[in-house]
Parts: structure tokens; sequence; C-alpha cells
């Protein structure tokens, strides 16, 4: 079977809207793609299953994190000083999850940075660890 690709916001219409998404890895035939990693516009893929997170403002505290505090200079491989890695980590955990494939009910279940992947994390790319398993929670590059 052949892969659908899906390249989240192709053309920039979601600008400063605030939109962000969890893309939880799994054998779909799906990959989404994205541009991550700041001024560096790193292009970013995962198989899976796309999850819309809603709310307002949902990626002020990213953005403080990676373009205020880094800059917009992308963070893959970052040493991460404990401070911003505390922060990161609240970040992170401020995103909800309604629903799941493992879970009967629709009680939200929070998000948490998946730090055996910590190198991996970009601006607009952070592994996560979901109800259902590893994934990427994904908003807006600032290039």
């Amino acid at each position: 079977m052949s892969k659908r690709y899906v390249f989240l916001d192709p053309d920039g219409s979601g600008t400063e809207r605030g939109w962000a998404f969890v893309v939880v890895a799994a054998p779909t035939g799906v990959v989404y793609q994205t541009q991550g990693g700041g001024f560096g516009c790193v292009p970013y893929e995962q198989e899976g299953c796309l999850i819309h997170l809603f709310g307002r403002d949902l990626d002020d505290d990213l953005k403080a994190i990676f373009v205020g505090e880094l800059r917009g200079q992308g963070a893959r491989g970052l040493d991460w000083p404990t401070p911003l890695l505390d922060r990161l980590r609240d970040a992170v955990a401020e995103f909800r999850v309604y629903g799941s494939a493992n879970r009967d009910d629709t009680w939200p279940a929070v998000l948490a940075l998946d730090e055996s992947r910590l190198p991996e994390a970009d601006e607009a790319w952070v592994p996560v660890l979901t109800p259902d398993g590893p994934g990427y929670l994904a908003w807006e590059n600032s290039d």
C-alpha cells in the first residue's frame, strides 16, 4: 500500500491562529509533514494518527521558549539547561488530549515530554508521550 502525505498548514493560512496537533506514531499509511526548526526551516514527518488540540493561545508558552529564549534558531540536539527544560516540560503538560484508542472515556489526558527522545526536540516539533504511545507535538514554526 502506498503512503499518503499530508502537510500541516502548507500555505501558511494558519499563521497567527495558534494551531497545534499531536501526531501519534502508528502504521496508518498517512504521513504528516510540517516545517520546524525556527529559521532553519527543517522538514519533519511522522506516520500516524493526527489529533487536533483545541484552545486559545495554545502555543504561547512554546513560542516563549523557542522564539523568545532560543531566538528562533531551532533546538535539535540542544543540551537543555535545567531551567529551560523545566519550562519545556511545563509547556508540554499544558496540552490535553481528549479521547484515545486505549481509553473508553473522553476525559482529557495530559501530554508528557518524551525525554528519551529529547535530542529530537526542535521548534514546532517536540517528542511527546500520549495515552496511545509516542508521538510529536507540532505547532506553527516561527520562520
